[in-house]
């Protein structure tokens, strides 16, 4: 785990996420008591328990960002999912033990990406021999094997390729390359835990669904060489040993974010067709609480993977949900509503910020794109006034106003050929008010 102090963590957090310093907090403190855990003994560690989180605010303000960008930031897995999910209607064939499936594979794949990195140079110098003997294969027995003379004229054609195949001369050469063929099936088991896959060996020739011979393709270098660095990065890389990782990565590190948990709160006693709102709540007790998770990998532990859970609560309270849920999550934090004063500064700060992802993607057609400060006070003023005439929806009304904004630019620029545009605060009222005047703003802003 990266050793980051809760400072670093909220500077961190601040290049993405504007505002929500005490979320912020919270989520770096609870982060940074996960290295403190570490250092305690053997015995201390397993008795303390992650501070588990509830962000309370309105859609649009930057729970989920601030728990992604937090897991991003250690190379944590991450799973979001919402709790509303497991109501009544969506819960048939699904049980919340699937989240900590998730988890796993989630994990597992992060695991097997960074051992793939770690490989990469020496998968790519057997790739690059495995595609020069594809291009130029060995000869057959003959005299010229114990002649010098032949070997040394092999290996300078050998190295001329090697040449071309590095200046990617040969890109578009054909080979032949023969495929493995899957070493063990995939079968999908419809359970209550849902769709669980098992991998099933069948020894010797009992195996009816893996091809017994492998397969010639006619590929381009170029997917031939995807194909042999797969192959290579398979039989390079422990799977064993890889797993075994990741599961105890997952258990110490793993964030799971749930979202919309006040859907599933409400008054106590309470009955009707929102009756199973209490018995999800009782079904994910155990799993935050701390208990063992059967996987197809394995048996996988909770008992100190970070729960953060989310919700506006503009209809239930926190008070709202059962005593033995509120009381797995100690640490409660108000997130604050966004304003147009809020908006600009989203528009600008961030270094994902809407405005450079525009930048960005017309500058892939070869064309500058400019705001003038005006212009972002601008587009943040539409944007807070669309909040307030329709529903709420935070900052993701930015998308919605800088899409229509450019919605005619976007559409035109490939034969327009422009190299540069820049937006004014005039250009923006020209164009977005008549929208906002408009009573039915959802036919441009949804």
């Amino acid at each position: 785990m990266i050793q980051m102090t809760p400072q670093q963590i909220v500077r961190e957090l601040d290049r993405y996420i504007v505002g929500q310093t005490e979320a912020k907090k919270s989520v770096a403190i609870a982060l940074r008591n996960r290295w403190r855990r570490q250092q305690a003994s053997d015995d201390m560690r397993e008795e303390i328990l992650p501070n588990n989180i509830v962000m309370i605010g309105p859609t649009g303000v930057g729970k989920t960002e601030i728990a992604r960008r937090l897991a991003k930031l250690v190379s944590a897995a991450f799973v979001k999912v919402e709790a509303s999910n497991y109501t009544e209607v969506g819960y048939v064939g699904r049980d919340v033990e699937s989240i900590i499936r998730d988890l796993v594979e989630v994990s597992i794949a992060m695991v097997k990406a960074e051992h793939q990195e770690r490989i990469k140079s020496a998968v790519e110098q057997i790739v690059e021999e495995r595609l020069l003997d594809l291009l130029m294969p060995e000869p057959g027995k003959s005299p010229e094997e114990t002649d010098p003379e032949a070997a040394e004229r092999r290996q300078r054609t050998r190295q001329k390729l090697r040449s071309k195949l590095e200046k990617g001369d040969l890109e578009q050469r054909t080979v032949t390359v023969k495929s493995q063929g899957a070493s063990s099936p995939m079968i999908e088991i419809f359970s209550r835990g849902g769709i669980e896959e098992m991998g099933i060996q069948f020894p010797g020739n009992v195996n009816p669904f893996a091809p017994q011979r492998p397969k010639e393709r006619e590929l381009t270098v170029r997917q031939a060489r995807e194909q042999l660095r797969v192959e290579e990065s398979a039989r390079l890389i422990d799977m064993e040993k890889i797993v075994e990782e990741a599961k105890g990565r997952a258990e110490t590190n793993g964030i799971v974010f749930v979202d919309e948990i006040d859907k599933i709160a409400g008054p106590s006693g309470q009955a009707g067709p929102d009756v199973s709102r209490e018995g999800v709540q009782r079904d994910l007790l155990p799993i935050v609480e701390g208990c063992s998770v059967n996987t197809r990998h394995g048996v996988v532990k909770t008992d100190h993977v970070l729960f953060i859970a989310a919700g506006a609560f503009n209809v239930a309270k926190p008070s709202e949900l059962i005593p033995e849920f509120q009381g797995r999550f100690p640490i409660r934090v108000e997130l604050s509503s966004l304003g147009a004063e809020d908006f600009v500064r989203i528009l600008k700060e961030p270094d994902n910020s809407l405005i450079k992802q525009y930048q960005a993607l017309l500058a892939a057609e070869g064309c500058q794109l400019d705001f003038t400060d005006d212009a972002v006070v601008e587009i943040a003023r539409v944007a807070g006034a669309a909040n307030e005439r329709s529903e709420n929806i935070g900052a993701r009304r930015l998308q919605t106003v800088l899409s229509t904004l450019l919605e005619a630019i976007l559409y035109e620029l490939p034969e327009s050929k422009k190299t540069r545009i820049v937006f004014d605060g005039e250009d923006v009222r020209s164009k977005l008010d008549s929208i906002l005047a408009d009573e039915d703003l959802t036919r441009y802003i949804l």
